[in-house]
């Protein structure tokens, strides 16, 4: 509960509280008043406390307000004005809108209990269609009740979109992870081969007294399988049952060319525009520009409605900067990027690097990577 909320209630209790003490012992608001005037005031009042603790206990302020009322008109008769709707009618509200569907139920049931009460120990209704008048007056609390009920199943409705939203995003990460784990597998373990057999090679050529360097090289040679050996094992892990071994060696930015080709087949028009020196980056980062480039494209072409995109591949001596704009849809559009933006930035932030996404100037979309090359 907030405090905010606390507050309101109490100010709404008072605010019934004075209105139903004045119908209590000076007939405002009222119709028709019935028994002492003390026993009348003293039932509001009980009833306009309860209120203050809608939220807090909603049953039980629903009990409360029907319980002491009815009580009240079974001893000295039904009053009718103000005191007798309000009441009930914010106490079955509040019941529908934070109570879990049984309880609400009851709450119903109490406050229809209650009329029937306040209809029967009624001087004024004698005759059979006074009842039937009289009941006409019980409807505002059924669709009191029938709001609360209606708001509590909006909301759970829309908190259930949410939570779903935010599970799909954990799975999107997840497997994101899993598949940049994979890939990372594959560079990383290629380069542990190379140097193992580079190891193998050198301690083959070595003289027969360079038995110590031949012991080191034994030991490279070893720790090298072994460290192969344990990321298969991981990765076989990350692996789903279904997924077989990805033989096809890792992209890099070197095969940017027939990537983009691609894309133009598909019917968008993607310029390259190169910035610098082009400098051996190593694997892993490669793959990952190479990755970001092929997400922000996929966008652009099924979300975007872009017709043409350039990619810019810019070489700094400390980092790479990767960037893709379209002239599609901005940001405040209807494009979502939704698991394509979540894995992009789970591969940037793999080497420390920043993204982000923005309304490009003049129209369109605009994707900029920064990835540090101090940090591989």
């Amino acid at each position: 509960m907030r405090v905010r909320s606390l507050v309101f209630d109490a100010l709404l209790a008072l605010v019934v509280l004075v209105a139903t003490q004045a119908e209590a012992w000076n007939g405002t608001f009222s119709t028709h008043r019935q028994g002492p005037h003390w026993a009348e005031a003293l039932a509001y009042g009980t009833a306009a406390a309860a209120l203050a603790f809608r939220r807090v206990w909603p049953l039980g302020a629903v009990l409360t307000v029907c319980g002491v009322m009815a009580l009240e008109f079974v001893v000295f008769g039904s009053p009718e004005g103000f005191g007798v709707a309000i009441p009930p009618l914010v106490a079955a509200y509040t019941v529908a809108n934070c109570e879990e569907r049984p309880r609400a139920l009851w709450g119903l049931a109490t406050v229809l209990g209650f009329g029937v009460v306040w209809l029967v120990f009624d001087p004024m209704s004698v005759r059979p269609v006074q009842y039937a008048q009289g009941a006409v007056w019980l409807s505002p609390w059924v669709v009191a009740w029938l709001l609360g009920a209606y708001l509590r199943t909006r909301r759970l409705y829309a908190q259930g979109l949410v939570r779903e939203r935010e599970e799909r995003t954990l799975v999107a990460v997840a497997e994101e992870r899993s598949r940049i784990a994979r890939e990372l597998h594959d560079v990383i373990g290629h380069s542990v081969s190379v140097m193992t057999v580079q190891a193998s090679a050198v301690r083959r050529l070595m003289r027969p007294d360079q038995a110590k360097e031949r012991a080191v090289l034994e030991t490279v040679e070893a720790t090298g399988r072994e460290a192969l050996a344990e990321m298969r094992r991981m990765v076989g892990v990350l692996r789903s049952g279904q997924d077989g071994p990805d033989l096809t060696p890792p992209p890099t930015l070197d095969q940017l060319d027939r990537l983009l080709e691609n894309f133009r087949s598909a019917g968008l028009d993607v310029v390259l525009e190169p910035d610098g020196v082009a400098a051996p980056l190593p694997p892993g980062l490669d793959l990952t520009a190479y990755r970001l480039v092929q997400e922000a494209l996929t966008n652009t072409l099924k979300h975007a409605h872009a017709s043409r995109a350039v990619v810019r591949i810019s070489y700094r001596d400390d980092a790479l900067l990767v960037s893709v704009r379209d002239d599609g849809r901005g940001p405040n559009g209807t494009t979502e990027l939704g698991n394509g933006l979540l894995g992009m930035r789970e591969r940037v932030a793999v080497y420390g690097g920043t993204l982000s996404t923005c309304a490009a100037e003049g129209g369109g979309y605009e994707m900029h990577a920064e990835l540090p090359i101090e940090a591989t």
